[in-house]
């Protein structure tokens, strides 16, 4: 009796651990490895075994921002199974990193951008084992010849940060719940452009990219630009050329 109780508050219970065996993460690219369960010192129905893709975006409300989880996707890798005391289990896993995941990998000093992976046994009555996964992810090939345009032009990266809502670009709209913006400034002091923050919307074949211009003179203004995902660096010089 006193050991389920225990169970319930994490004392002796069950505990999970995912293994990945994925070595590079990029959006939409796979995400395999298996989620090692042991068993505690009692029997425990698991209703199922879940793993969140979750960043930390910014919410700002009333001249104030905080910063929250926020699950971009969610993946049930097993449903209800039973742990018998010091019972061991594996549970393979493989699915798509969603094609709007924040980019972590960047190359800038003020990088508040954050990937993980939540694995959950959800255990009725009892304090839920979770293991947190901290992921690299790196640009799509697109996505890297846009910010080395960028760096070409006279720009260089200042911050990146993923904040909360949608993006609309017309013709297309995010899905997550979170966009990542990422800040450039130009090296020249006399520039036009004082500021250009990008965000990317991810498709299956293409890259949508939202620019947002704050211009010396002429104000802020939006440009918005869709990019095939195979385009190479010299392709997406040129269209990027035509915006700014």
């Amino acid at each position: 009796m006193f050991k389920k109780l225990f169970a319930r508050l994490g004392v002796g219970s069950a505990s999970v651990d995912a293994v990945l065996t994925t070595e590079y993460f990029e959006p939409g690219g796979l995400v395999e490895g298996r989620v090692e369960i042991k068993a505690g010192e009692v029997e425990q129905e698991v209703a199922a075994i879940t793993i969140k893709l979750m960043t930390i975006a910014e919410r700002e409300s009333d001249d104030e921002s905080e910063e929250l989880n926020h699950t971009i996707a969610s993946h049930k890798v097993a449903d209800a199974l039973l742990l018998k005391p010091g019972e061991n289990r594996e549970v393979p896993f493989s699915f798509p990193l969603h094609m709007e995941t924040p980019v972590t990998v960047l190359d800038v000093g003020k990088n508040h951008c954050k990937v993980w992976l939540e694995t959950a046994l959800d255990i009725e009555l009892a304090l839920d084992p979770t293991d947190r996964d901290y992921l690299n992810v790196h640009p799509t090939p697109v996505m890297q010849h846009l910010i080395t345009a960028m760096i070409d032009k006279g720009f260089k990266m200042v911050k990146a940060d993923v904040e909360e809502g949608f993006l609309n670009g017309g013709s297309y709209t995010s899905e997550s719940g979170c966009y990542q913006e990422i800040e450039f400034k130009p090296k020249a002091f006399f520039s036009g452009v004082r500021e250009v923050e990008i965000s990317f919307v991810p498709q299956a074949d293409c890259t949508h990219v939202l620019i947002e211009l704050n211009r010396t003179f002429a104000g802020d203004g939006y440009r918005s630009l869709t990019l095939a995902n195979s385009a190479d660096l010299a392709e997406v010089k040129e269209s990027l050329a035509s915006l700014m």
